[in-house]
């Protein structure tokens, strides 16, 4: 698979933090009901890794790892079923590791420099992290100049409201946001409320 390969399943990967493994094949079928089928599950708690593996059972689910940060989490996510890998910023290592085990890479960039990085390891669509604090619509506005083969996914601070004006961007095809899963949805089991956020970023794009 390649990571481009994610848009065309909609505009919005939800970034995911799984506290409860039990919450993990509920919370991932809501989404999938939702029409929400890319899901990026981050590597920040102790059962994220077992969570993976069981979102990756869910029909229609396509789960991948994000937060990977050292070659030793690229193996963990590849051997806990993950299709993907998405990345806070980008090294070398991080990068072969990927490509040895075959884990498909979506790395994080910020600047110039990183994005140049990325491109020297043959990577071309990036995730732009973290994307309002980076500079927003106004930087990758400008990165768009000196890299027009470059596609980015930005992250982070993202919300419903503000999504429309990102995948307003030529060089923008998805977005990731937290905004699907709601600690507060996700810990009262409230699976209606995630499958209907699901459908709204389902229909930003029109």
């Amino acid at each position: 698979m390649n990571t481009l390969d994610l848009v065309t399943h909609g505009p919005v990967i939800p970034v995911i933090v799984i506290d409860r493994l039990e919450d993990a094949v509920p919370l991932a079928q809501a989404l999938v009901a939702g029409g929400v089928k890319v899901l990026e599950v981050t590597l920040r708690t102790p059962v994220a890794l077992d969570a993976i593996r069981a979102m990756a059972q869910v029909p229609g689910a396509i789960v991948g790892a994000g937060t990977i940060r050292s070659a030793a989490d690229a193996r963990a996510a590849k051997a806990a079923g993950a299709v993907f890998g998405v990345s806070p910023g980008y090294t070398a290592e991080v990068g072969a590791a990927c490509r040895e085990v075959g884990l498909p890479l979506l790395p994080g960039v910020a600047t110039a420099s990183e994005v140049m990085a990325a491109q020297a390891d043959g990577l071309n669509f990036l995730k732009f992290f973290p994307a309002t604090a980076a500079g927003g619509i106004p930087m990758l506005k400008a990165l768009a100049g000196p890299f027009p083969d470059v596609v980015f996914c930005p992250t982070g601070g993202i919300s419903l409201q503000t999504a429309p004006d990102f995948l307003g961007l030529p060089n923008v095809k998805v977005c990731g946001g937290s905004w699907l899963t709601p600690a507060d949805a996700v810990n009262a089991g409230d699976w209606a409320r995630i499958t209907r956020l699901a459908q709204e970023a389902q229909a930003l794009r029109g």
